[in-house]
């Protein structure tokens, strides 16, 4: 009897023991180092090189994935070089980008689908897409808001106009833009009269 209760011991220690072992060996050091967060991907820049001075862009390409590359697409191709800021409203906006000095338009591309819907909003020193009446209709021309533009945004009762970007340095040329003088050309109004050129625009490394 005292034999078989020492055997039945054993056996439950050496079963104790070697499920400790595996429990041992399986537990893994916890490190007191946290893991760092994935850097975000830089959003990309533009200088734009007009004839009243430079202004650089950054480009939300994150909530505005489409217009970014449809206005990328146009810098690769020197689209906007030798255009005008053709249409100049002091405390609105500043438009260009879609035409020359004789008032005539550039060749574009197919329209780009319209994201106002992304939560970006129409903002000082705000880049956005110029269109027609059809909220899928922008191409080239853009336009640079000179204050805050809330009337711009989208809303349920309105498709609003896609922010995509914003000035990040050179608010003072857009300024000297809005200051100068405008008039009438054809069937166009507040034209500078001495012509705003876009030289060119080029991405920033």
């Amino acid at each position: 009897m005292k034999t078989k209760t020492y055997f039945k011991y054993f056996l439950l220690s050496s079963i104790f023991i070697s499920t400790s072992s595996i429990q041992a060996k399986e537990k893994k050091p916890v490190s007191s180092t946290p893991t760092p967060a994935p850097v975000p991907a830089a959003l990309p820049k533009y200088k734009v090189e007009t004839s009243l001075g430079n202004i650089v862009i950054e480009l939300n390409s994150e909530k505005a994935p489409l217009t970014t590359a449809n206005f990328k697409a146009y810098a690769d191709k020197h689209s906007f070089d030798n255009t005008i800021f053709h249409r100049v409203i002091p405390g609105f906006m500043i438009q260009g980008g879609g035409m020359n000095k004789d008032m005539k338009e550039v060749s574009t591309l197919p329209p780009v689908k319209n994201e106002a819907k992304n939560g970006l909003k129409n903002l000082r020193g705000t880049l956005a897409m110029a269109r027609t009446s059809d909220p899928h209709s922008a191409t080239i021309q853009f336009f640079i808001n000179l204050k805050d533009n809330s009337f711009l945004d989208y809303t349920p009762q309105s498709d609003g106009y896609a922010v995509f970007g914003k000035v990040v340095e050179g608010m003072d040329t857009v300024d000297k833009v809005a200051k100068v003088k405008t008039s009438s050309k054809g069937f166009h109004d507040d034209v500078p009269v001495e012509p705003i050129f876009i030289k060119t625009v080029t991405p920033v490394k």
